[in-house]
């Protein structure tokens, strides 16, 4: 990758706090990432066709989300810094995209390819180790949004999204809060009323 230290740095500092690596297997590892920057509303992967990078975000906020037949969009995930993003299945098995990944601010990505990170599992085994420890994390993510989505009302899981992520709204539009909550963009401009007149 081109030199930046800083960034070079922030990943590595992210991956020591879940794995042990020597200077060897840090330098290995930051020598297959690439750098990459987006404007904002540039695309990082489109719907259909097929992701080949799992990014990390050094610096910005991404939105992933989902096209229906009706042209309805659904926001799935976002990323922001110290986080990584993906189509997860299409990277894995080289199928086209379900989904589009876009910046909604100038972001900067490392990112590394499938190929290279099949070689790092040979070369630098404990790498395994780290990927399933952010597979787990996803996954329990994942089932907590799911039950959320089943057992909690639209405000519950409003309060409960901006109690985790407060800085979200000064970075997501409210539609797409509106969308990642499966709630309406009337629906929620009415909790936050609500939550805004409570003493």
């Amino acid at each position: 990758m081109e030199k930046d230290p800083a960034l070079q740095k922030m990943i590595v500092d992210h991956v020591l706090r879940r794995i042990e690596l020597t200077a060897a297997e840090q330098a290995h590892f930051v020598s297959l990432l690439k750098v990459r920057k987006l404007l904002p509303r540039q695309y990082l992967v489109q719907q259909g066709d097929v992701c080949r990078y799992e990014s990390y975000v050094c610096q910005g906020f991404l939105r992933s989300f989902h096209m229906d037949e009706k042209g309805n969009d659904h926001t799935l995930h976002f990323a922001m810094e110290d986080w990584w993003i993906s189509d997860f299945t299409s990277f894995h098995l080289q199928l086209p995209a379900t989904r589009s990944i876009v910046a909604l601010e100038a972001s900067v990505l490392l990112q590394i390819e499938k190929d290279d990170l099949e070689q790092l599992y040979k070369d630098v085994p404990v790498f395994e180790r780290f990927w399933r420890i952010l597979e787990q994390k996803g996954s329990i993510a994942q089932d907590q949004r799911i039950l959320n989505a089943i057992s909690m009302t639209g405000a519950e899981r409003y309060e409960a999204l901006i109690t985790k992520y407060p800085t979200l709204e000064q970075r997501m539009p409210q539609r797409y809060i509106a969308s990642y909550l499966g709630i309406t963009p009337v629906f929620l401009s009415q909790i936050r009323k609500q939550l805004a007149r409570r003493p």
